[in-house]
């Protein structure tokens, strides 16, 4: 049951609003097992990232990777077996599986690899060159204050910049 409502944050902070977002997903996440598949998230570069996740008894062909609205979804269902077994201990779980992970600003899926039991998820930062840092040059202090600069050329207040550039 939840008690705690998150709307008057979403009113009174703005640009917090993956804050808010983030608490409301803690609070209604209900897994049923929220320790399986078992998994790590790894740094592997400045800008690089992999997830692992333990899904021994699946085939590549019954695992779903995907991604929607900065959410990483992967989700494992069995094929039915032909025939029947006989199990004196299974041990190797072979239940279906939903497990996701919410993906930062920027963040997407370079690729996925199955290699012996094990799931690579490999994620890529790109930072848009708008949010790259950048230098500003400073103009000097000698300058009278009729001049101004655009685009690199110094313009006399008056004219139009058509006929500056």
């Amino acid at each position: 049951m939840r008690t705690f409502d998150p709307a008057p944050l979403y009113r009174a902070s703005i640009g917090f609003d993956q804050m808010a977002d983030l608490m409301d997903r803690l609070l209604t996440n209900e897994a049923p097992e929220p320790g399986y598949p078992p998994y790590n998230i790894e740094k592997v570069d400045e800008n690089e990232y992999r997830i692992s996740l333990a899904v021994a008894g699946f085939s590549a062909d019954e695992i779903n990777v995907e991604t929607r609205q900065n959410q990483l979804l992967v989700s494992a269902r069995k094929a039915e077996e032909d025939g029947e077994r006989t199990y004196l201990h299974r041990g190797i779980a072979q239940r279906a599986f939903e497990r996701r992970f919410h993906l930062a600003d920027h963040v997407r899926v370079s690729g996925a690899r199955h290699v012996d039991g094990m799931l690579h998820v490999d994620l890529v930062r790109e930072v848009p060159e708008a949010l790259k840092p950048r230098t500003i040059e400073i103009t000097r202090g000698d300058a009278t204050p009729t001049d101004r600069q655009v685009e690199g050329t110094a313009v006399r207040q008056g004219e139009d910049r058509k006929t500056a550039a």
